[in-house]
């Protein structure tokens, strides 16, 4: 039929964004694929680790808007 949207597809994004904010993740450093396995599983680990032992439910972060950077 042509393209069909996917409706958790948003999910696999943020999550793929999420990683990335790992600053070694952001570029391919490493020499060997398992390396990079190695520090792609502990920015995820270490994500879901904080989103489980912060201490009050919050709103995600992709629905809020934006904040200021300057005043005006």
């Amino acid at each position: 039929d042509g393209f069909v949207v996917l409706p958790r597809r948003w999910k696999i994004v943020r999550t793929i964004d999420w990683c990335m904010n790992a600053r070694r993740i952001a570029r391919d450093y490493e020499r060997l694929p398992q390396h990079s396995e190695a520090h792609l599983n502990r920015a995820l680990i270490t994500m879901t680790t904080r989103r489980l032992t912060r201490k009050s439910p919050r709103a995600d972060t992709w629905s809020r808007k934006p904040r200021a950077t300057y005043r005006s």
